[in-house]
């Protein structure tokens, strides 16, 4: 399950508004909501939704990353209960959840980047194609990108490190 716009559905405090001001040529605007590109804004998110979903947490059966809720269970009666379960907490505090984003029932799920298999994670493969269909890089900020991009698989890829020094 995702979040939509997970950190602009967090309010500013008041107090904290004026940090947030925006000054153009139409005036001065100050954010209601919690904006995208905040230092602490992830950290802020995260402590929140671990705070709604710390129950469920602690039973086991649900992961919370920032705005990405996994939910697992042994039977399909236990996975309808637990979405249940979240989605009746998110209603009363007006959490969106993006239907387009959800997919129930996966045996396989992806999650961060992975194909999550029982304990076993492995690469994306859509990820690894996006790598392959890459354009060659033209210039330093471009090979310093897909460095950043790549090396997000470092683990998975024996002797990264050696690969890419030359680069």
């Amino acid at each position: 399950m995702d979040c939509i716009k997970g950190f602009n559905q967090n309010g500013v405090k008041p107090n904290s508004m004026e940090y947030l001001r925006i000054i153009c040529h139409m005036g001065i605007y100050e954010y209601t909501r919690m904006p995208f590109g905040i230092k602490n804004a992830p950290a802020h998110f995260q402590r929140m939704m671990d705070t709604i979903f710390q129950e469920e947490m602690f039973e086991g059966w649900m992961l919370v990353y920032i705005d990405d809720i996994i939910i697992y269970s042994e039977t399909w009666e236990d996975h309808v209960q637990y979405i249940d379960r979240v989605l009746s907490k998110c209603i009363p505090i007006n959490l969106k959840i993006s239907l387009k984003r959800c997919n129930f029932d996966q045996q396989e799920p992806l999650a961060l980047g992975h194909k999550v298999s029982g304990l076993i994670l492995a690469i994306d493969q859509n990820k690894v194609a996006a790598v392959l269909q890459t354009p060659v890089p033209k210039n330093i900020k471009e090979m310093q990108s897909f460095l950043g991009f790549a090396s997000y698989y470092r683990n998975q890829i024996q002797v990264f490190a050696h690969i890419t020094s030359s680069l």
